[in-house]
């Protein structure tokens, strides 16, 4: 194992440069092309520095944190197969980088976008071949989903490209969520995700095969094998240096490289050899038919692609020691010969201004070295001596002569792909560089050098690599040797002598000239055609479940929340009592009650809450409904929880006014609908419910096999938080960020009740209407005389008996609020009280006493209380501590003795003051707005009515 080190600053730089792009090409123009690949240069340069570890067999590793609560790391670790991904994704990259550099033109839209996506695409490509975590690679994985998406649809405006770029974001995005689900399965079998020690330690039976599954379903997809091979030739749209890239030697390579690295573990298992070599033999045949009866040279590449990814994935996913050093050599020789193919293509299209190959006449003529490339390139697809692909096709032949029947039935399927791709590699040169008799001799502008140089470079790596033949071999062969090998030990060479796989290479050859022959004199291309196109199969799924959505959503959005409520609430019972019911025998020991007060209590929920579900009037129902609550709130006392009892009790009274200022307003009786059988079907659900719920809650608490964390609360309480009130505690120190996230969801509540009824007064000052008044405070008022002259609907006796209670009400919740850290109370409680208190005062004299008793806009109390709570949180920060971290005081004071403070007083004043505003907020809207609305006479019309004539 060697120290690493450069691996996080090799994305990181990457990083910087995606960032800096757009600049750049502001800047320069197409010329800062020159300067981003500078990154995957220096990559290209950094690996092959590394060359001498990798011949050994070594692996350059590096571990960092990632999020340490979660037991994740950023776990990076190049052996020799992810060493040549390294090399092909940073060259290929920088090549093509500067090949875009004359591809592009100064006035390309977007240009600057699409330097800075190819380079985070190119550096999230490093970051997959080098993850050794397999949540790390999952997310490089998505990472060149969604950059390929955006690079597919580069130009937004043509449909196409819309189309395309979608159609390869869903289906690699699926195929991903699923193997996402694979390495989750594996990773917590194994005990952990590092991808050197996941495949040392693998399940069994049918978990280790649905795993085995999920993962090819993301591989498959990713490398457009079958059954998901319709993405690939569609993402054509893109520009052809996203193409030479993407779809030849980095993204589509992902999904092979990913089956290269799990086969040395899981050759041996079913289904995996199977599924890939059905899958990749499906490809390889049916990709090479397709592309024989194409007309656009970039569409024959394309198919091209899908058929020879099909075929190294059956070579990588065989697990002989000959079929892994078949497989990597086949992996290099494709992404050299094929990104050259695409950038040929790119140059004809920019030259001549079509890839039509009947519109193409005498190209090759008037630009020899643009053949010689191409020839050279396609030598290296077919299979053509010295080539690194006619080293690594002989090979693959020879792993499968000595791989038993089964290996002999592939064979023949190999050797029949082969020939097709000899048959369309020949019509590629014909078609590009062929004079036509029937056609006008092409064309063509200049080629620049530094156009051409990208594809002369990766041509001439392909047949280099091939007259180096023990070179590479020798490169290879720590890979290779992680596999079992059936007999003599295979090695790369030009040269084996006469043996059945030079045989069967020449064989293809002579096969695939032929049947180039032969359909090129017949005339017979277009007649090529396939029982049917799975991109039709993709269009009609997508389709289908659009209309499917469309269906559904008619039949559930039916603006009825009784339906949305009872559909939720079925589903729960169907599934999670269906679960209860049929998932194993109940936990023993049920304790139904402790006391019969329980049982009393319990039967007074269970009455109640039945009554309310079949009483007619709104009134009864909702009195009902909080009896329920104060049953439970009883439950709390006699289990010996008086601070949660308190909170309840206070709950539902504050619940039960807030009710009776909703209903004043609505008729007294429920309509007449629903009919009876609805009604006593919607207590059975409710009944159902209940059950199944108490059912969960006993089965999880029953269920629990460590111990609960809640046993340390009470001393924590106390040491930790300074107080004897465990519940307050918990509130306002142990899990003050939830407390936090809480008043935050009331703040937001208030503003929502506000805005819903003051809206209106919006839409009536637009029609001329006034605004709501403010409160008044400067106008004196007496105690004990209520200011209005008008006597009318006034209780004397409750004005005057709030009026002499309402400040001791008030000094009690103030008194909850300091003594909740010790005793029941807190912050949340006497704001309730003190909520309460202002109820009453608007109950016994209406908008101008509640104004009289709180003069203060609402709004200022629920934002005073959040900035006094997070402001807590911030003091404690910048003294030294954690966030929300309490300070225990103790200290004497002269004439009242020792004092026991805690700082966390504070974000409980902010809480009872975000109550306080809250009740005050709604007390204003849903009470006092709506008072003035009706004596002003303003809800004679409806909100929908103001809603149309403000439109």
């Amino acid at each position: 194992m060697f120290p690493g080190g450069r691996l996080l600053v090799l994305l990181a730089c990457y990083a910087i440069a995606a960032i800096g792009a757009p600049a750049l090409v502001r800047w320069w123009g197409p010329k800062a092309m020159y300067a981003v690949a500078a990154v995957p240069a220096a990559t290209f340069v950094w690996a092959l520095t590394r060359t001498g570890a990798m011949r050994s067999g070594g692996a350059v590793a590096e571990t960092h944190p990632w999020v340490p609560e979660l037991g994740l790391e950023i776990s990076l670790r190049m052996s020799t197969f992810p060493w040549v991904m390294v090399l092909l994704v940073s060259g290929v990259g920088a090549l093509v980088l500067a090949y875009s550099a004359h591809y592009f033109s100064s006035g390309e839209a977007g240009l600057g976008r699409f330097a800075a996506v190819f380079t985070a695409f190119a550096g999230a490509m490093f970051g997959l071949v080098v993850a050794d975590d397999l949540l790390l690679l999952y997310v490089f994985w998505e990472l060149t989903s969604v950059f390929s998406y955006l690079l597919i649809g580069h130009d937004p405006a043509r449909s196409a490209s819309r189309w395309a770029a979608m159609q390869a974001l869903l289906v690699t995005t699926l195929g991903g969520l699923a193997m996402l689900t694979g390495f989750i399965m594996l990773g917590q079998h194994a005990g952990t995700y590092r991808l050197s020690e996941v495949v040392g330690h693998l399940p069994g039976g049918a978990y280790l095969v649905i795993a085995l599954v999920l993962v090819l379903l993301g591989a498959l997809s990713k490398s457009a094998v079958f059954p998901f091979s319709f993405w690939l030739p569609s993402a054509m749209a893109a520009p052809t240096p996203v193409s030479a890239y993407l779809h030849a030697a980095a993204m589509v390579k992902a999904g092979v490289f990913l089956i290269g690295m799990l086969t040395p573990a899981l050759a041996s298992e079913a289904p995996w050899q199977q599924v890939i070599w059905t899958c990749g033999a499906v490809t390889f045949l049916f990709g090479g038919w397709t592309a024989l009866r194409q007309t656009d040279l970039k569409l024959m590449l394309a198919y091209g692609t899908v058929s020879q990814l099909g075929m190294i994935s059956i070579v990588l996913g065989t697990g002989t020691r000959t079929a892994a050093l078949a497989g990597a050599a086949l992996l290099a020789g494709h992404a050299m010969f094929k990104a050259a193919l695409f950038l040929v293509v790119g140059i004809v299209d920019k030259t001549t201004g079509t890839r039509e190959i009947y519109t193409l006449s005498g190209l090759g003529a008037r630009r020899p070295l643009l053949a010689a490339v191409a020839a050279v390139a396609v030598a290296s697809m077919i299979g053509f001596p010295p080539t690194l692909g006619f080293v690594a096709k002989e090979a693959m032949l020879a792993a499968f002569w000595d791989g038993g029947p089964w290996g002999r039935a592939m064979l023949a399927c190999l050797i029949a792909g082969a020939a097709l791709t000899v048959a369309y590699g020949l019509r590629f040169l014909w078609g590009a560089f062929a004079r036509k008799a029937d056609a006008q001799e092409t064309d063509a502008a200049p080629i620049g050098p530094g156009f051409i140089a990208a594809p002369v470079l990766l041509a001439l790596a392909g047949l280099g690599a091939g007259l180096f033949a023990p070179g590479v071999d020798e490169l290879l062969a720590p890979y290779a040797d992680g596999f079992p090998e059936a007999g003599h030990a295979y090695h790369l060479a030009l040269w084996h002598g006469l043996t059945p796989a030079l045989g069967f290479s020449a064989l293809a050859l002579a096969t695939g000239f032929g049947l180039f022959l032969a359909l090129h004199r017949t005339s017979a291309w277009r007649s090529l055609k396939l029982p049917f196109k799975s991109g039709t199969v993709y269009k009609q799924a997508i389709g289908g479940v659009d209309r499917v959505a469309v269906e559904l959503t008619g039949r559930t959005q039916r603006g009825s929340l009784p339906f949305y409520l009872g559909v939720i609430l079925v589903t729960l019972v169907v599934f999670a009592g269906g679960l209860l019911v049929f998932d194993g025998p109940w936990p023993v020991g049920i304790e139904l009650f402790d006391t019969p007060l329980q049982v009393a209590a319990g039967g007074i929920i269970v009455i109640a809450a039945i009554s309310a579900a079949v009483a007619k009037r709104r009134l009864t129902a909702m009195v009902l409904t909080g009896v329920s609550g104060y049953g439970v709130a009883t439950l709390f006392i006699f289990h010996g929880a008086p601070d949660l009892a308190l909170t309840q009790f206070l709950v539902e009274t504050v619940t039960i006014v807030m009710f009776v200022l909703v209903l004043r307003r609505l008729p007294a009786r429920f309509s007449e609908r629903p009919l009876k059988k609805v009604r006593r079907f919607r207590v059975a659900v409710g009944i159902a419910v209940g059950v199944v719920a108490s059912g969960m809650a006993y089965v999880a608490v029953s269920g629990r096999q460590a111990a609960p964390i809640s046993e340390l609360f009470p001393d924590l309480a106390v040491s930790y938080g300074g107080g004897h009130n465990i519940v307050n505690v918990i509130l306002v120190d142990i899990r003050a960020w939830d407390t936090m996230g809480e008043i935050a969801v009331l703040l937001v509540a208030a503003t929502g009740v506000a805005s819903l009824i003051f809206g209106r007064d919006r839409l009536m000052h637009r029609r001329g209407g006034s605004r709501p008044a403010p409160p008044r405070t400067g106008e004196h008022v007496k105690w004990l005389y209520r200011p209005e002259t008008d006597g009318s609907h006034q209780a004397i006796i409750l004005q005057v008996v709030t009026r002499l209670l309402f400040h001791t009400i008030v000094l009690f919740s103030i008194y909850l609020l300091f003594t909740g850290h010790n005793h029941p109370g807190g912050g949340f409680a006497g704001g309730l009280v003190a909520g309460l208190a202002l109820a009453i005062r608007y109950l016994a004299g209406g908008r101008a006493e509640l104004n009289a008793a709180a003069p203060v806009d609402a709004g200022r109390l629920l934002g005073t209380g959040l900035l006094i709570s997070v402001g807590t949180g911030a003091a404690s920060m910048l003294l030294g501590g954690e966030v929300l971290q309490s300070a225990i005081l103790d200290f004497d004071l002269p004439l009242v003795g020792h004092v026991h403070f805690v700082t966390s007083t504070f974000f409980d004043i902010g809480v009872y003051l975000i109550v306080v505003g809250l009740v005050l907020d709604i007390l204003r809207s849903l009470g006092a707005e709506i008072d003035r609305h009706q004596e002003s006479g303003e809800d004679t019309e409806t909100l929908p009515q103001l809603e149309k004539e403000a439109a």
